[in-house]
C-alpha cells in the first residue's frame, strides 16, 4: 500500500464531510459507498474511524459500528455523538451491560440516556424497572423538546414501558406518529420498529406484525427497518 500524498491532506476531510452530508440526507448508499474506501486507506484516522462508526449504525451495522465507536472512545470518551453511537450499538445488539457501561461515559447527556432507556427496555440483560424511571425522568428534560426526533422515541419509549395498558399504548403511540410526519424516512424506520416493540409486548402481535412490516418499508437500508426486520423474523419464528 502507498504512502499517504499531499492530496490525502485535503481528500480525507472532504470526504468525511461529504459522508455525513450523505448520512444527514438520508442517502445510506452513497454515505456508505464513501467511507468504505476511506476505511479500507485510513483506517487508523480517528476523524475516518468515527464517521465509518455512525455509517455503518445507520446502515444496520451495529456490530461493526460497536468496534469502530470503541476504538473511538478510546480517543474521544467525552464525544457525544461517539457515546450515543456505542449506547445505541449495544442496544440494537442486545447488550444490556455493554450499554450500560457506555452510558457512563456522558450520564447527563439526553440521547445517551434515551439510547440507554431503550436498552434497558428492550435489549436481552436490561432492566424494565429502570428503563421505565429513565423515561418518565427525561419527561422533564428541558431539551426533550427541541428536537422532534427525540420527542417521537421518548413517546414510543412510554408505550414499550407501559405495556400491561393496551389503551395507554395506542395512546403513545398516536402520540409519536404525530410527531413523525416531518421525520427522516430512517428515523420513521426506527420509531415504527418501536412502536412493534411496544404492541408485541403489549400482546397485540398481528399489529406489532403489521408495524414492524411498515418499519422496513420506509426505509429498507436502515437501523430500524433491520431490527424491525429481525424482530418481525423472531415473532413468526415464535
Amino acid at each position: 500500500m502507498r504512502g499517504a500524498s499531499i492530496s490525502d491532506i485535503w481528500r480525507v476531510p472532504r470526504d468525511v464531510w461529504r459522508a455525513r452530508r450523505a448520512l444527514d440526507r438520508g442517502d445510506l448508499a452513497g454515505a456508505r459507498a464513501l467511507v468504505r474506501p476511506l476505511l479500507d486507506r485510513f483506517g487508523a484516522v480517528t476523524l475516518v474511524r468515527k464517521v465509518a462508526a455512525e455509517v455503518l449504525y445507520a446502515s444496520g451495522d451495529p456490530l461493526s459500528a460497536a468496534t469502530l465507536f470503541e476504538q473511538v472512545a478510546k480517543k474521544l470518551p467525552k464525544d457525544r455523538a461517539v457515546v450515543v453511537g456505542l449506547v445505541a450499538s449495544y442496544a440494537a445488539l442486545n447488550r444490556a451491560g455493554d450499554a450500560r457501561r457506555s452510558a457512563a461515559l456522558l450520564p447527563e447527556e439526553i440521547d445517551v440516556r434515551l439510547a440507554l432507556a431503550w436498552s434497558e427496555l428492550v435489549a436481552i440483560g436490561g432492566d424494565r424497572e429502570r428503563g421505565a424511571q429513565l423515561v418518565l425522568e427525561l419527561a422533564g428534560d428541558s431539551e426533550l423538546g427541541r428536537s422532534r426526533e427525540r420527542i417521537a422515541m421518548h413517546k414510543a419509549l412510554l408505550a414499550i414501558a407501559a405495556p400491561k395498558d393496551r389503551d395507554a399504548v395506542r395512546s403513545k403511540l398516536r402520540d409519536a406518529e404525530r410527531h413523525a410526519g416531518t421525520l427522516r424516512p430512517a428515523d420513521r424506520a426506527f420509531l415504527g420498529y418501536l412502536g412493534g416493540i411496544a404492541l408485541r409486548d403489549a400482546g397485540m402481535v398481528e399489529d406489532a406484525r403489521a408495524t414492524f412490516a411498515q418499519a422496513m418499508d420506509a426505509d429498507p437500508d436502515s437501523i430500524g427497518a433491520a431490527l424491525a426486520r429481525r424482530e418481525r423474523a423472531n415473532l413468526t419464528a415464535g
